[in-house]
């Protein structure tokens, strides 16, 4: 008998998914129609905004949300290097330069404090990061933007029903959604941009679908960036299913700290006030003295637990961004890369799970 697998992510697909996409097939009309429709106007309301515009991925999200917003060349945009590249690269596709900000310790995101030194003549965006979950300060940022007349972009990617005062991840600006497998709710693949911009709304969808909004009528230079009507199928079961999703994600965070932060050599995640923190990973940080990140990880791999490392090195330091001659040094970030690791939270685990992913730890630090 096979010893368990104990997955990083597991995306829970269930009778409700299947029927839906079948569903679906058996009508026929596969391609952005009626459930396209049905899903953006439920993660609008989820979100608390007035407009949700369904795309092919959280890449394409961000991209389109950028052009919308009339960003290109010449123009910087302000964001974390601490995150997947995809949120700098979508700047780099509209012809825009990506300008790094460094992170705070206590939660991975971009240091407001930093983003205004950052700011020059060329500014024309934010991008704040919710990483793994946990909401940037979205306060701070949106009064900086506000007096430097600045376009806030929300990275939500991985933060699906986070909160900040209150209020959803995606509702304080333009936000940009994944549907990713890994993420917390899947399409399989897809993205949602959320606004209550209605010229931005507009601006997206033409975009998205080859500059049109009206058939064989193109205006404007766009893309083929839409979501199947299997995906939102997927997604519209999914929605309903988040709320739960994130109950047991939250639980199992919790559990999780309240056994690993009486080790040393452990930081388990902090939740800042007034936040909501959904999860996406539960990251911590390796500070132990004989027993590195990657030792611990190796280890963890022995006994079948999966972990993660998001992310091995900032954005700035990846071949493409070297060739393009970024030399930064932010300390926070690279500090963080190199002890930060994931262990599973996913709602697939049960109390005997994440038992044996804690004795493992205490296992290999004693």
């Amino acid at each position: 008998m096979k010893p368990k697998k104990y997955q990083i992510s597991k995306p829970l697909i269930g009778k409700e998914e299947i029927e839906a996409v079948k569903s679906v097939l058996e009508s026929g009309k596969l391609a952005q129609g009626e459930k396209v429709k049905e899903f953006e106007d439920l993660f609008a309301d989820f979100c608390s905004v007035e407009h949700a515009i369904a795309v092919s991925s959280g890449t394409t999200a961000l991209h389109i949300a950028l052009k919308a917003h009339g960003i290109g060349e010449g123009d910087e945009v302000i964001t974390s290097p601490f995150t997947f590249v995809s949120t700098a690269n979508s700047i780099l596709l509209v012809g825009a330069k990506p300008v790094f900000a460094d992170i705070t310790e206590d939660d991975f995101n971009i240091n407001p404090d930093d983003v205004l030194e950052k700011i020059t003549s060329r500014t024309r965006a934010i991008i704040p990061v919710h990483l793994y979950g946990h909401p940037a300060e979205m306060r701070t940022i949106m009064e900086i933007a506000e007096d430097n007349e600045l376009i806030v972009i929300e990275d939500a990617c991985q933060a699906h029903g986070a909160e900040y005062e209150g209020k959803k991840a995606g509702s304080f600006a333009t936000g940009c959604f994944s549907f990713y497998p890994t993420k917390n709710m899947t399409t399989g693949e897809g993205g949602m941009i959320t606004t209550n911009d209605a010229k931005v709304g507009e601006l997206a969808r033409k975009l998205r679908n080859h500059g049109s909004t009206e058939k064989y009528l193109h205006e404007i230079l766009g893309y083929n960036f839409r979501m199947t009507d299997i995906s939102a199928a997927m997604g519209i079961e999914q929605l309903k299913k988040l709320p739960e999703f994130t109950r047991i994600r939250q639980e199992n965070a919790y559990y999780l700290s309240k056994r690993l932060c009486k080790l040393e050599g452990i930081v388990a995640p902090s939740v800042k006030d007034k936040c909501s923190h959904v999860f996406h990973q539960y990251t911590i940080r390796v500070v132990h003295p004989s027993v590195s990140r990657d030792e611990l990880a190796d280890a963890l791999r022995r006994k079948g637990i999966e972990t993660g490392i998001y992310y091995p090195m900032p954005i700035y330091k990846q071949p493409l961004y070297r060739k393009l001659g970024y030399r930064d040094e932010l300390p926070m970030a690279e500090k963080v890369s190199k002890e930060v690791l994931s262990l599973p939270v996913h709602p697939g685990l049960v109390k005997e799970d994440l038992d044996y992913v804690c004795d493992a730890i205490e296992d290999i630090f004693e």
